[in-house]
C-alpha cells in the first residue's frame, strides 16, 4: 500500500494492539468486565483512492469470512472517529492480524470498534489512549455496542466497571489482584449476542436482582483485593440459567467447575466459559472435551498504539 499525501489528517498510517474481554463475570451484566492477554492487531494506511473506500486483508481469526472493503467493521470505527473529529473519510489500507475467536463471548466486535476508535484518533495526531481522547473512544464504541463493558476493558485494561447514564457510558477501571489467572474455555460452537439476548426475560424477580447487586460488589472486592471471594461473587442469577439453551454444553462446564470449587461463568454471550483460577490450572477431575484450554493472563495495558 502505498500512503497517500493527505494534508487533513497529520498521521499516515498507525499500528494499533487491542485485547480481548471477558464481560458479565457472573452477575455484572452489563457492567463488569477483565481484559485478557489475547490480541489482534491492526494496521491502519491513508492510500490513494475513492474517500471512503478501503482495501482490508484480514489473517487469523475471521479471515475469509469478514467485509474486505468499507464495509469492515474496524474501517466503519475509523471512519466514524475520524467524522467525530470533522474529518472527511480517506481511502484506507487495512490489516489485521487477528488472534480474538469471533462470536465466541471474548468480545471481538468490541476489539475491532475500540481498535478502529483508537486508529482514527491516532490518524488526527491525537492520543486515544489519554483523556479527553480515551472517553470519546469509550462513548464510540460502547454506542456502537449498546454497552460498554467489553469495550471499557480493551480500552483501558484490567478490569473495569462500565454504566450509562442520560445516553452517556462510562467505566472506571481497576486493577485485578495478582493471584487471579483467567483461563478461557473456548468451544468450536458459536453464538450470537443479539440472540442470547433474546433469551432474557423482561423482568426478573426481585430477590434475583438483590442477589444479583450483592454479587456484583463481592465481585469488584473479590478481583482486587481478596481472590478467595471469587466463587461467591461469580455466582449468577439474573442471566445465565435463562440462556442455557443457546449453549447447554457450557452451561454444564461451568457448573461443574463452580462444584469443584473453581469460580467460573460464562463469558459474555458465550459459548466460551471463564474460570477465574488461583493458579493457572484445572482441576483434573473436570472434563473439558470439547473446549479448547487457553490460559489468558489479565491484560493490564488496554489499547496500545504501537506506531
Amino acid at each position: 500500500m502505498r500512503a497517500s499525501a493527505d494534508a487533513r489528517l497529520p498521521v499516515g498510517s498507525v499500528r494499533v494492539e487491542v485485547p480481548a474481554s471477558s464481560a458479565n463475570l457472573g452477575s455484572g451484566f452489563d457492567a463488569l468486565a477483565v481484559a485478557l492477554s489475547l490480541h489482534d492487531t491492526v494496521e491502519v494506511e491513508i492510500v490513494d483512492g475513492p474517500p471512503g473506500s478501503a482495501r482490508v486483508t484480514v489473517e487469523g481469526q475471521g479471515a475469509g469470512r469478514v467485509a474486505t472493503d468499507e464495509r469492515h467493521l474496524v474501517v466503519r470505527a475509523v471512519h466514524r472517529a475520524l467524522a467525530d473529529l470533522g474529518h472527511p473519510a480517506p481511502a484506507l489500507g487495512l490489516f489485521c492480524r487477528n488472534a480474538v475467536p469471533h462470536s465466541r463471548g471474548l468480545g471481538s466486535s468490541a476489539a475491532a470498534l475500540v481498535a478502529g476508535f483508537a486508529a482514527g484518533y491516532a490518524l488526527a495526531g491525537l492520543d486515544p489512549t489519554a483523556q479527553p481522547a480515551a472517553a470519546r473512544v469509550l462513548q464510540g464504541a460502547a454506542a456502537w455496542e449498546g454497552h460498554a463493558d467489553n469495550a471499557a476493558a480493551s480500552l483501558y485494561g484490567g478490569a473495569v466497571v462500565a454504566w450509562q447514564q442520560d445516553g452517556r457510558f462510562d467505566a472506571v477501571r481497576m486493577p485485578v489482584h495478582p493471584d487471579v489467572h483467567p483461563v478461557a474455555l473456548v468451544p468450536d460452537s458459536e453464538s450470537a449476542t443479539h440472540t442470547t439476548r433474546g433469551l432474557l426475560p423482561e423482568q426478573v424477580p426481585h430477590a434475583d436482582a438483590a442477589f444479583a447487586a450483592g454479587r456484583t460488589a463481592l465481585a469488584v472486592h473479590a478481583l482486587t483485593r481478596d481472590p478467595s471471594r471469587l466463587l461467591a461473587a461469580t455466582e449468577d442469577r439474573l442471566h445465565q440459567a435463562y440462556r442455557e439453551s443457546a449453549w447447554p454444553d457450557t452451561y454444564a462446564l461451568v457448573q461443574r467447575l463452580r462444584a469443584a470449587g473453581v469460580p467460573a461463568a460464562v463469558s459474555g454471550a458465550g459459548p466460551t466459559a471463564l474460570a477465574l483460577t488461583s493458579g493457572g490450572a484445572l482441576p483434573g477431575e473436570v472434563p473439558v472435551v470439547g473446549f479448547r484450554v487457553l490460559p489468558l493472563p489479565v491484560d493490564d495495558a488496554g489499547v496500545r498504539v504501537l506506531a
